[in-house]
C-alpha cells in the first residue's frame, strides 16, 4: 500500500507549517489514532514501512525512548500526517484549509515531501528513519550540543560563533537564534553571547549539533538514501529551509535535503518569503505550536491556528 494525500482543499488560502525534532511527547497521536481511520492507516503505514511498531513508542513511551532521534522524527512527522488524513475525512473541500505553499522547519521539511506529492509515506518515512540514523552516528563520532540565545541580532552571534568555533544552526526569529557545536565551544559561546547583550542563553537537551559542520559524517549517506527513491515534483511549492525560495522541482528538493543536513535553518527567511507572497494565514499541523508563536514575532499581523488532535480538526469544522 502507499498512502497519498488527495488535493481536494477549498477552504481558506493557508501555509501548512511542519514541526521538527522536539515537539514530541509521550502519548501524541493516541486521540487521532482511535478517531480516526485515516489518521490509523498513516500510522500503520509508518510502522509497516519501518518494520516496528513506532506507535507503541509514541502512544506509551518511556520519554527516554521516544526522545531519541530515530523514534522521535519519523513519530513527529506520523503525528503531522495523521492530522492531515484526519482533516481530508472530516472536513469538507470547502472548509479543508488550502495549502498554496508549505514549509517545514528541519525534520518537518521532509514531512512536506509526502503532503506535497513528492514522495508517498512509506518512503517519506523509511527516508526519515535513514535520516535519524544518519544524524545519530553522526552524533556519536563527533559529540556535540546546541543553544537557543535570546536578544542578541544575528550579526553579532555570527561574529561569536566565528571567535568560538561553532556554528549558526537555526535563524528562527530576528531574536531566537540557536548555535550548534562542541560542548567546550558552545559553553564560551554562550558566555561570549551574554557578554555581548543576549538577553539569556539557554543549553537545549539534544544530542548533538545538528544543522552544524559536525554533521558531515551523515552526509553521504543521506545522498545515497536520497538517490535510491524517486522523487516528484512537488504538487505544492516547498520553501526551503536553508534559502527560504520556493521548491518546486525534484532536483531543487534532493539539493535542499543534502544541504540542510549541516546548513543552517533560515526559518525566519522562509516565513518572511510566505508574508512577502501575500499569505499571512498560517496553519501548524502536528505536535506543538512552536512555529506558530515564531511567526507571530516574525509577522505580527499573521493570522496562525494549530491542529494536533481530532478536538482542533473539528474546530476548523464549526468555524
Amino acid at each position: 500500500m502507499t498512502l497519498t494525500f488527495h488535493k481536494r482543499a477549498e477552504g481558506p488560502q493557508v501555509a501548512y507549517l511542519f514541526p521538527g525534532q522536539g515537539a514530541q511527547a509521550v502519548g501524541m497521536g493516541k486521540q487521532l489514532y482511535d478517531a480516526s481511520p485515516g489518521a490509523r492507516e498513516v500510522f500503520n503505514e509508518v510502522d509497516d514501512a519501518l518494520g516496528r511498531s513506532l506507535t507503541k513508542v509514541l502512544f506509551e513511551g518511556p520519554e527516554d525512548e521516544l526522545r531519541q532521534t530515530i523514534n522521535a522524527q519519523p513519530g513527529i512527522m506520523a503525528v503531522s500526517l495523521a492530522c492531515v488524513k484526519a482533516m481530508e475525512e472530516n472536513l469538507d473541500p470547502k472548509e479543508m484549509p488550502q495549502p498554496v505553499m508549505m514549509a517545514g522547519h528541519s525534520l518537518g521539511e521532509y514531512t512536506a515531501l509526502a503532503v506535497a506529492g513528492v514522495l508517498d509515506v512509506s518512503e517519506t518515512a523509511r527516508l526519515v528513519h535513514m535520516r535519524g540514523s544518519l544524524m545519530q552516528e553522526a552524533c556519536d563520532q563527533n559529540p556535540g550540543t546546541m543553544a537557543a540565545v535570546i536578544g542578541l541580532d544575528q550579526m553579532s552571534l555570527e561574529e561569536v560563533a566565528r571567535e568560538t568555533g561553532v556554528w549558526v544552526s537555526n535563524v528562527n526569529t530576528a531574536e531566537q537564534i540557536v548555535i550548534s557545536g562542541e560542548p567546550l565551544g558552545i559553553a564560551r559561546a554562550m558566555d561570549l553571547a551574554s557578554a555581548r547583550g543576549a538577553k539569556k542563553v539557554i543549553q537545549l537537551r539534544v544530542g548533538g549539533a545538528f544543522h552544524s559542520g559536525l554533521m558531515e559524517p551523515a552526509r553521504a549517506g543521506l545522498v545515497e538514501a536520497i538517490e535510491s527513491l524517486e522523487f516528484k515534483d512537488p504538487e505544492i511549492p516547498i520553501i526551503g529551509n536553508c534559502t527560504g525560495q520556493p521548491l518546486t522541482t525534484a532536483e531543487s528538493v534532493k539539493q535542499e535535503l543534502v544541504a540542510q543536513i549541516c546548513s543552517c535553518v533560515q526559518w525566519k527567511d522562509s516565513v518572511d518569503y510566505i508574508v512577502g507572497s501575500g499569505v499571512d494565514s498560517f496553519l501548524e499541523i502536528g505536535p506543538g505550536r512552536a512555529l506558530n508563536g515564531m511567526v507571530k514575532r516574525i509577522s505580527r499581523g499573521a493570522t496562525t491556528v494549530n491542529v494536533g488532535d481530532i478536538d482542533s480538526i473539528l474546530e476548523l469544522h464549526k468555524n
